[in-house]
């Protein structure tokens, strides 16, 4: 049995979420931002977007695309609230829901239609109970895996429904071009222009040994990609593998330039990293520093392993500053960010030295009360003149659940459907 998958994207999500939120933000261009001054725009509606304004620009490129747009600092309980109430909806017609990232999922229905009907009527009952429920639109693929599912959910937005048949693969493939799938970035995109690859047919006809020559290890596998093959499975999220790193980073409100002004960000980074790892029982013996300088292009990262594991936000942060005092640091700093990666998950055994044990209890202290009463309530002493926690956006590795918790042209022969639940219902 061909293998059903649907890749469900939310549109303008963000954006969308605070629309419905204020009605007074309905049908006006709007730009979602971080919290500190020097943010970017993370999301803008379908209506700031008709004037061209996108994700990454800064405000004021947005403000000069659009003078009319409203800038919306984000909130990001507010969208993972939503992306909950989502995902809980998707799981009511299949336990195989992988999340991948805060606005978007794969599901597995190849056996729910028995339940629910055919694939489309699946999609058009999640779309229109997300737009019942929530007010949001979404846009769905369908296809025979992964890959093709997401393809799909792009060619028709917003409030789309794109089906690809099987039969109707290679077809589509060859209308296709190869920076529109998944997993192939702009600079892997110019290098296969550069080779006279341009569509997803080309790609999957190019000889496979020039493509592990040029792309080593990888070659085999953009050859599959171009073919339209992907085996991967649907990973129910309780099910995810688990991660291999745990990083915080913040861009800061004014460029910083003193080591001690460097020390206190640190120290705060190391602190949030610390208080995740503790809190899902991970150990860590490799910690890396990240910087972005005032320039926004130059930036550096460096890493270390230790002899042993740890978690301790002191133990980071010391191994933290001696990836520092081991840097140049040569202008002003714009960014900075801590990773502890090389994880263990295991059972936290108290340590056989008074000293140690006494850290343990205190950090396992800060954590309740901070759990409780929100961050840094309880918190280092050095920290206390840090004016403000710069710019947090919420991570595209977000989760419902678990350590991550914590930012086409149409085919010719295609034919065109619209059923209630959606704008656009096109099955390739």
């Amino acid at each position: 049995m061909d293998r059903v998958i649907l890749h469900i994207d939310m549109n303008a999500f963000f954006a969308s979420v605070e629309q419905q939120s204020d009605p007074s933000l309905q049908g006006k261009p709007v730009a979602v931002v971080g919290s500190g001054h020097r943010t970017v725009i993370t999301t803008a509606s379908y209506e700031a977007r008709s004037f061209g304004v996108k994700t990454g620009m800064a405000i004021w490129e947005g403000k000069r695309a659009c003078p009319e747009l409203i800038i919306v600092v984000g909130d990001n309980k507010k969208y993972t609230a939503a992306s909950r109430r989502i995902i809980a909806m998707m799981r009511q017609y299949t336990p195989l829901v992988e999340v991948f990232s805060i606005d978007e999922a794969f599901l597995d229905v190849t056996h729910s239609h028995a339940l629910f009907g055919p694939p489309e009527i699946i999609a058009c009952q999640l779309k229109a109970r997300i737009r019942q429920e929530l007010g949001l639109t979404c846009s769905v693929g369908i296809a025979p895996n992964k890959l093709l599912a997401k393809l799909a959910s792009d060619m028709q937005k917003p409030d789309g429904l794109t089906v690809i048949a099987p039969d109707r693969i290679q077809t589509v493939l060859e209308s296709v071009t190869i920076g529109d799938l998944c997993g192939i970035g702009k600079k892997l995109e110019r290098q296969l222009n550069l080779l006279g690859i341009k569509r997803c047919g080309q790609l999957g006809r190019f000889p496979e040994e020039i493509l592990s020559r040029k792309f080593g290890i990888i070659g085999p596998r953009l050859k599959q990609m171009g073919q339209g093959i992907d085996d991967s499975p649907v990973v129910a999220t309780e099910g995810d593998e688990q991660v291999k790193s745990i990083g915080h980073s913040m861009t800061l409100g004014k460029d910083i330039e003193t080591r001690q002004e460097i020390l206190r960000y640190l120290l705060q980074l190391s602190e949030m990293v610390g208080r995740r790892a503790r809190r899902y029982g991970v150990t860590g013996r490799t910690v890396s520093i990240y910087i972005r300088f005032a320039d926004f292009f130059t930036n550096i990262q460096k890493q270390t392993t230790l002899g042993s594991y740890i978690n301790q936000s002191g133990a980071i942060y010391r191994a933290a500053v001696r990836l520092l005092d081991s840097m140049e640091v040569s202008q002003p700093v714009r960014l900075l960010g801590v990773c502890l990666s090389n994880l263990e998950y295991q059972e936290q055994q108290p340590s056989l030295f008074a000293e140690e044990r006494r850290q343990e209890q205190l950090a396992r202290a800060m954590d309740a009360v901070n759990d409780r009463f929100g961050d840094f309530k309880v918190t280092f002493g050095s920290m206390l003149d840090t004016e403000e926690k710069g710019s947090h956006v919420i991570s595209p590795a977000w989760r419902p659940e678990g350590i991550r918790s914590m930012g086409l042209a149409a085919s010719q022969s295609c034919t065109i459907r619209t059923p209630a639940c959606c704008s656009r219902h096109e099955t390739l």
